[in-house]
């Protein structure tokens, strides 16, 4: 099979685990992420405490577990929502052309003349922080990439001719988007969302430690690394062990959407 010709079936593992535990971070937690004990605080890393203790004597290796769920449940979800939204949007512009085509399409390049980061940054500041407003704010620049992938794929197809066998048969234009229209672009779709993974986690941690996103106690790696950044010098573990977590997400759905693309995209055949 071609998805094991192209090594693809190790990131698939690798994405799985990552997965895992964030699904089943309370019961993979050896300790209460959340409890306090000031009298170890800053510990270094021992066999008690495999990654150390922060500021507040909290176990870091079951806080980097736990907030595996918050920064990728919440990527993940916030990627699917911007996927299937935005593609929708661009099918039916595709599709239909015409003023709907024309309004929908200069507001998707109003959200893309602004740089992701610096409207993300404004919306979640205006709607006062949180994981929501981070989540809201990195929706509202990311679904016009989507939709432009989307009708770019589905212009030259409205006018090919088993869309027009379709048309002929009597299918309405639902049928003929559901069952003709979004199958054919769903590989494309799903490699550009495979490859937005890591960016998307990239985005939400960095608000987090802007102080924008997951707000404290909560257990989130981009919020762990703000809280540990002025202790780089003293206890550089505190920082270390959120930032490692990200980099190896990161790496992996970045090296997994790659293997996805050599796989699904036919264009690079």
């Amino acid at each position: 099979m071609s998805w094991m010709k192209n090594g693809l079936l190790p990131y698939l593992v690798l994405a799985g685990l990552l997965l895992a535990v964030a699904v089943f971070a309370p019961f993979l937690t050896p300790m209460d992420p959340y409890e306090q004990n000031l009298a170890i605080a800053l510990a270094p890393p021992d066999a008690t405490h495999l990654l150390g203790t922060d500021r507040y004597g909290r176990d870091l290796l079951s806080r980097v577990i736990m907030g595996s769920q918050t920064t990728l449940c919440a990527s993940l979800g916030l990627l699917v929502f911007i996927s299937v939204f935005g593609s929708l949007i661009g099918v039916l512009c595709g599709y239909h052309g015409g003023r709907l085509d024309t309004v929908l399409m200069r507001i998707s390049d109003v959200f893309l003349a602004f740089p992701e980061m610096v409207f993300a940054i404004a919306v979640a500041g205006a709607l006062g922080g949180g994981l929501t407003s981070a989540a809201f704010a990195l929706a509202l620049i990311g679904w016009p990439k989507y939709a432009r992938v989307a009708r770019g794929l589905v212009l030259p197809m409205r006018t090919a001719p088993f869309i027009e066998a379709a048309r002929m048969a009597g299918l309405g234009t639902p049928r003929i988007l559901f069952d003709h229209v979004v199958p054919n672009i769903a590989g494309p779709v799903l490699v550009t969302a495979a490859l937005n993974v890591g960016t998307i986690i990239m985005e939400l941690a960095g608000l987090s430690f802007l102080g924008l996103g997951a707000m404290p106690p909560t257990a989130e790696w981009g919020a762990m690394m703000n809280n540990g950044r002025s202790m780089l010098q003293t206890a550089p573990w505190v920082i270390l062990a959120p930032g490692v977590a990200i980099f190896l997400a990161v790496a992996v759905f970045n090296l997994l959407g790659d293997k996805l693309r050599d796989v699904l995209d036919v264009r690079s055949k």
